[in-house]
């Protein structure tokens, strides 16, 4: 019989030189708690020391785990498979390079006693307080998912063990993990917690994340509001092109018959691809729209397993 009360999930890449530091303040604040806890790493493709310290550590202390990846494949599959292996009634996940203090756990789940499903954790210090750009993401991500946080993209975080197995996460999609959870109906709330610099190595983002945040962002937003009502986001598109093309070829054709002849040709050619377009996002809505009730459908026929009268 499964008793672990407490699973505290590490994605870590070529973090070798924080695992000594970290392993040991995880420790001693966990065996405080009184409870009993796990530690997952997943080591996601490293390959600098990393999985041979972990290796170390964990012939030392039986509650670390390791989940080895034979290359990177990111962030989201390391909290996936994470989950996946968790035993623990809640789960906390954090970063490995010692810019999430392990010592604030007690926080996250004194916080989550109040009823929440997830917490989340706020960087209202340190790099999470200085970037504008930060601002910005958690701004706009904010008004499309219409969920007041101001940092989505924390990896400090606790999640009721629920919460955790249910989420289906990929490609940059960690980043927006309080908005899918919210779209599923759980209760989110966040708190405070300190962002302390790098000790060690250097930081595993570029440039290349805010393009793939942004059309991440647009997944999110379709997955949240749309994916129930897919003529609703396509019809709006097809509407705007179609009503604007059919403007412009009347506005064209009556011209032409007052002045005798039709003009504009380049004109004339564009209302019609517009009209077009139109029709084809309608029809891609309509179509997406089957697609979803066949689905409902067939869900549906499951839902009652015994009828008693």
């Amino acid at each position: 019989m499964n008793n672990t009360k407490l699973s505290v999930v590490i994605p870590v890449y070529n973090e070798g030189e924080s695992i000594p530091e970290l392993c040991d303040r995880l420790q001693k604040i966990l065996t405080s708690l009184n409870l009993n806890y796990e530690v997952i790493f997943v080591d996601d493709g490293s390959t600098d020391k990393t999985f041979s310290l972990l290796k170390e550590r964990h012939n030392q202390h039986n509650k670390i785990k390791i989940l080895h990846f034979n290359k990177n494949f990111g962030k989201a599959y390391a909290y996936s498979a994470g989950f996946a292996s968790a035993k623990g009634e809640i789960i906390i996940t954090m970063d490995g390079d010692l810019q999430d203090a392990p010592e604030e756990i007690p926080n996250f789940l004194e916080k989550m006693k109040e009823g929440y499903d997830l917490v989340s954790g706020w960087k209202y210090t340190g790099k999470g307080k200085r970037r504008f750009s930060s601002k910005f993401f958690n701004f706009v991500t904010s008004f499309f998912t219409k969920l007041p946080l101001h940092d989505f993209n924390c990896p400090f975080k606790a999640y009721r063990q629920e919460v955790a197995k249910n989420l289906h996460i990929y490609g940059e999609l960690h980043r927006f993990i309080p908005a899918l959870a919210y779209w599923k109906g759980y209760k989110i709330t966040e708190i405070k917690v300190e962002n302390y610099p790098r000790k060690y190595g250097k930081t595993k983002y570029g440039f290349g994340r805010f393009i793939k945040g942004f059309l991440d962002l647009i997944t999110v937003i379709f997955l949240t509001q749309y994916i129930k009502r897919p003529l609703h986001f396509f019809g709006l598109f097809g509407l705007i092109f179609g009503v604007g093309g059919f403007c412009i070829d009347l506005a064209i054709t009556v011209e032409g018959l007052a002045k005798g002849k039709i003009g504009h040709q380049a004109l004339l050619l564009l209302g019609l691809f517009l009209i077009v377009i139109g029709i084809q996002f309608v029809f891609t809505g309509l179509l997406g729209e089957m697609i979803y009730s066949l689905r409902e459908t067939k869900e549906e026929e499951h839902i009652v397993k015994q009828i008693v009268e």
